[in-house]
């Protein structure tokens, strides 16, 4: 009798995980989706602009 049997059937891991996935999905809840969306929308941005402003910053100094 062994003990710890290793099984390469790819069900086990389809089903770890998905288990995984849905655990981790069940405990994300929407306002918190939202936010994380929000402030990746409003760090883009600023980046985008801070980026811009600095071009325009060097190319005026280098003239």
């Amino acid at each position: 009798m062994k003990l710890l049997e290793t099984n390469s059937d790819g069900q086990v891991y389809a089903g770890t995980c998905g288990g995984m996935l849905l655990s981790v999905f069940s405990n994300v809840f929407i306002e918190d989706l939202v936010r994380t969306i929000i402030l990746a929308v409003v760090g883009a941005v600023v980046s985008f602009v801070v980026s811009m402003v600095l071009k325009n910053f060097f190319r005026r100094i280098n003239r």
